[in-house]
């Protein structure tokens, strides 16, 4: 359990890292996915041509990552965090109104690099370089947000398509974000004092145990052999996730089970996060490297041994597990090999590295669906390349 003193006397820096992982939903897969179909139609765009968009515009945004990521360790919070909410609002106006495909990508580009990039980096690089002994705790109630948004935001996609053009609600998004500054704001300026306590505690911390740089962490052998195990869940997820309807149409899952099967998702992501956040600063994220692609390789195979109606819900539910202990123990991971002087810096280097991976996952299983292969023999190569790096991983040592 998580103590009540510990939310009470850190709940607005908390609520800081909540509602940034839940803004970072616009450039999310799953929420941009949920348009995938009135996407490919708007622009007449096959399955193939649809990833390869997303896929160009995801690989440009994780080239650019590590500069906008190292900002963080440079600029104020407040206006760095303002400066990326401005960009990602401005690329769903972009959306709203791309003429053709070419503005399509530059709003892709934009929803990924602002959202799924920098807007996840402010929350998470904020929760593990202000809080030290309870990590693994804060990052897990900040990514709570993440899940929040994979909850709620599909109900409330399908009712506002409804009642108006696919377009109208990305202005409407655009709209909630820019509103969302100041509360942003006001969150961190209230939760200053915590910061400033917790990054002093972190200071002396490594003054006894000097931090590494980047070009430290790259000379690392055990980065290199735990970085296949560390892009498994982005490039799984985010491809699986991109093509859902594809996937439900294949088995004769029926949409509305699917949407419902999210609420599966969340329960599951929910306890697997607040558990992996307790398991992982009573054992260390390290240790957990070889194992935590566990629940992504069971989801996996369900896609190759089940194919009846409730398939949905295995194979969403144990994702939803997946993704929970995979958002803490990454969020806690870089940080406990490297230190939090260069926090910053080292994590937009693993947070570019991730988005690299969802950005081919896309156009890759894109290419592989039009070529006539099945789900299931995706999934069924999935669950063998998780196999596969947490192996390899156990190579990995922890850096002196």
């Amino acid at each position: 359990m998580i103590p009540l003193i510990f939310l009470r006397q850190n709940a607005r820096l908390l609520s800081f890292g909540v509602f940034m992982s839940f803004l970072s939903s616009a450039g999310q897969t799953f929420f941009i996915s949920l348009f995938g179909g009135e996407i490919r139609a708007e622009f007449s765009l096959s399955h193939g041509e649809f990833g390869s968009i997303y896929s160009a515009a995801t690989l440009v945004s994780a080239a650019l990552l590590i500069w906008g990521g190292v900002l963080i360790d440079r600029m104020d919070l407040a206006r760095y965090c303002t400066g990326v909410l401005i960009g990602l609002a401005a690329a769903c106006v972009i959306v709203w109104f791309a003429p053709n495909a070419l503005w399509l990508g530059v709003a892709i580009f934009g929803l990924r690099f602002f959202g799924q990039g920098l807007t996840s980096h402010a929350a998470i690089t904020t929760m593990a370089r202000f809080f030290r002994a309870e990590r693994g705790r804060a990052i897990s109630i900040a990514s709570l947000g993440y899940t929040i948004g994979e909850a709620v935001l599909p109900a409330i996609v399908v009712a506002a398509l409804a009642v108006m053009a696919w377009h109208g609600a990305w202005l409407a998004a655009a709209g909630f974000l820019i509103l969302a500054i100041p509360v942003v704001v006001w969150l961190l300026a209230s939760g200053n004092a915590r910061a400033a306590a917790s990054a002093e505690h972190n200071r002396a911390d490594s003054a006894i145990r000097r931090d590494s740089t980047l070009s430290e962490a790259l000379r690392d052998i055990g980065l290199w052999l735990r970085i296949p195990a560390l892009l498994a869940p982005s490039f799984l997820f985010t491809g699986l996730i991109f093509h859902q309807i594809h996937l439900a149409e294949e088995k004769a899952w029926p949409v509305l089970d699917l949407a419902t099967a999210y609420s599966l998702y969340a329960v599951t992501a929910v306890f697997a996060t607040l558990a992996g956040g307790i398991l992982i600063d009573r054992v260390s994220a390290t240790r957990l490297v070889p194992v935590f692609l566990l629940p992504l390789a069971l989801s996996c195979l369900s896609l190759v041994f089940v194919d009846a109606w409730y398939g949905v819900y295995v194979f969403l539910g144990v994702l939803g597990l997946s993704s929970g202990i995979t958002l803490v123990m990454l969020g806690a991971l870089w940080a406990e090999l490297y230190g939090v002087t260069h926090l910053g810096t080292i994590k937009a280097f693993g947070q570019a590295a991730m988005v690299f991976s969802t950005g081919l996952a896309p156009g890759a299983m894109g290419l592989l669906i039009d070529a006539g292969y099945t789900m299931a023999w995706i999934g069924g190569a999935g669950a063998a390349y998780c196999v596969a790096a947490s192996a390899l991983s156990l190579l990995a040592r922890r850096p002196a």
